[in-house]
This record gives C-alpha cells, structure tokens and sequence, in this order.
C-alpha cells in the first residue's frame, strides 16, 4: 500500500461540481483577480471566523509582511519570534527590515516559550509573533499580558490555525492581527497559494488594502500612497476556496478522529511521543493541521517508511536560529534547547480527510514493526 503524505484528490473529484459552478460565474465576468469571488470569499470568511475585516492576498508568506508593514514594523524594529516555525515567521520580518530576535519553544506544544520572551525584550522589540503550530494555539493570554506589559503588539502568525478559538475568539483576532494560509495541504486548501489577513482595527485593515494594490486605495486606480506590493487573491482560488469552506468543519472533524486512532495505534510504542494537547486557563481546541510525533532514531524511521510507500514530512529539520542567513544575528547553537531537540526527533505522517482509517492502521503497524523488529 502506497500512502502519500498528503492527496486531496478525491475530496476534489467530490466537489468538483461546486467548483465547477463557481468558476463558470468567474469566466462569465472576466474578472480573474480581486474579482466579486474574492469578495465573496471574504465575506464568507468574516462570517467564519468573526472577524470584522478578513483581506485576501497572493498567500501566507505576502500576508505576513503586509500585516507587519501595516502595523508600523520597519527598519531598527526587533520582533520576537519562535526559531522552531516555517521559515517565513521569520523572513517577513527581515522583509520589512526589521530583526526577528528569536526564543526557545514550549516542548509541549511546540510553540512560543513564554519563559523565554521576557528575557528577549529590548529597548527595539516592537512586537510579538506566536506561531500556532501543528495542533493548537500558543498560550495567549499569557503573551497577551507580556505584551500589555511592555506597550508591545502582538501580531499572530496563526497560518496552520483556522478552525482554532481561544474563548471563541478566532485565531489571529486574539492580538492587533492575524494571517490564514491557504496552501493546498492546510486545513483548508486552495489549488496553489493564497493567504489571508484577519484583524478588528478599521486603520490596520484600510492600510492592509492598500499595501497589497502597490500602494493605492482601492478604487482609486493610479494614485500611490505609499510603495506596496502586488499581492492580489486570484478568484480561481476564491472559488475553490468558497466550494470547501461548508466542508471544513465536517473535515476537521475527521482529521481529529485520525488522529485519534493513531494515539490508539501508537500510545504502547515507548520510542514514539505522540502529541499532546497543553490545557490552558482559557476554553481552546486543538484542530489536527498535522500529525506530529516525536521519535526515537528520526531519520532511520522516515527512512524506512519511505522504502515501504509512506510519505512523511519532517519538521523541521534546522531551527531558524541556526539557518545560514540568520549567521550574522549572532546565535549560537545549543542556545534553544528545546526546539534544537525537536529538530532531531520530530515528524509529520500523513493525516488529512482523505486518509482512510486503514491508511492510519497501515502507517502505524509500519513504525511499530520498525522498533520491534530493531530494523
């Protein structure tokens, strides 16, 4: 049995005639960019998520750097950010040229260590950026009251994160703002990038608008307000975008009961860790993005699935404080303990709606006969 780390192809077969109806409205109105789908779309997700403004843009990475950009984050700006994340957590600071001043993970949840940020604050910290990484929300209301603290924003990188509610505020309109990947693999997938911005402040939002249209209010065609970028949501992906939402509760449910067997099928193996679910003060859920277990002997076992037909994703393999760009900021190695151990020991196996329950079976009899049978 071949089993990919990730396919969504027969969930696509089965909503292709939605699609199909969305993208016929798109041909008939020759508007392929920024178009009445993508209005739509955001409409639709103000309605989801509860946010009075939600800005659609090319993708997460653009997202990013608009919101930072859009909060004031520029040049002699620092910005904490956790060095165990997708790589664009940090670039997009280095984007708007400020510096990401990087912090030591929760080994838990694999997200910003609150221990760590105080002792990160400069004189030059603007912000904070948690990730809400894999599985479940950063602890927010203890970096909301660090920041609170010390007059500084947080701004959300809660990419991996819809579907997720911190006392059913929406990820991302937990601080100043907040950003929505939509690559084909997430939580919800479009058919190539795009991404969103999510916040509650009218001023951040107009800003937002303009910086993604080179720098002109919309409307207003020819006039720059300021050098922005080209960062427009195609109504393509708006309309496949719009064809899954009313499926995305249904399949985050699925995702958990996934997940679920494979706590079942793996909690007797003692070289796998699988995730755990940090309880907070406050009323969160998890949303399964992905399946991440911490494992003995990492890259033997992703080497072995591989040879049996098992697709596998490792995250991540270098902490971001130790990348070859970020050499000039000066860490050293051995400096985040936590996320460096991670980086050994972590990886993602396949889970998405279109995983069946034999998949999960057949995936998890494979690691486990790779440590009984000391391959």
């Amino acid at each position: 049995m071949t089993i990919s780390f990730f396919s969504g192809a027969a969930s696509f077969r089965r909503q292709w005639p939605l699609i199909e109806e969305e993208l016929d409205k798109i041909f008939e109105s020759g508007q392929f960019t920024n178009g009445p789908t993508v209005k739509k779309f955001e409409q639709m997700m103000q309605a989801y998520t509860g946010a009075k403004h939600c800005i659609a843009v090319g993708n997460a990475t653009d997202a990013l750097i608009i919101m930072l950009k859009a909060s004031g984050i520029g040049p002699g700006d620092e910005v904490i950010v956790p060095c165990f994340t997708f790589f664009a957590s940090a670039s997009s600071v280095g984007h708007v040229g400020a510096t990401p001043v990087f912090v030591d993970i929760d080994p838990v949840t694999y997200s910003i260590s609150v221990e760590d940020i105080e002792r990160k604050i400069t004189e030059h910290t603007k912000a904070i950026m948690p990730v809400h990484l894999f599985t479940q929300l950063a602890d927010m209301k203890e970096i909301q009251r660090i920041a609170d603290k010390h007059g500084l924003l947080v701004l959300e990188d809660s990419a991996e994160a819809i579907g997720m509610f911190h006392d059913s505020v929406h990820a991302g309109l937990i601080g100043q703002a907040g950003v929505i990947s939509f690559f084909p693999t997430k939580t919800l997938g479009a058919i190539g990038d795009a991404g969103l911005i999510v916040t509650n402040d009218d001023l951040l939002a107009h800003r937002v608008r303009r910086l993604r249209i080179h720098g002109q209010d919309e409307g207003v065609p020819y006039v720059y307000h300021e050098v922005g970028y080209n960062s427009r949501m195609d109504d393509i992906q708006a309309a496949v975008l719009l064809s899954r939402l009313p499926f995305l509760s249904q399949e985050i449910a699925k995702r958990a009961h996934l997940a679920a067997l494979y706590n079942n099928y793996l909690a007797s193996n003692p070289h796998v860790q699988t995730p755990s679910i940090r309880e907070r003060q406050d009323t969160t859920n998890p949303v399964y993005y992905v399946y991440v277990i911490e494992c003995d002997r990492r890259n033997e076992l992703v080497q072995y699935l591989t040879d049996n037909g098992i697709g596998t994703e490792v995250y991540y393999p270098l902490t971001l404080h130790t990348q070859p760009c970020f050499a000039s900021l000066g860490y050293e190695e051995g400096s985040m303990p936590h996320a460096e151990l991670a980086c050994t020991r972590t990886v993602g196996l396949p889970l998405y709606p279109d995983l069946t329950e034999e998949g999960v079976a057949a995936v998890s009899e494979a690691i486990n006969k790779f440590y009984e049978g000391g391959v």
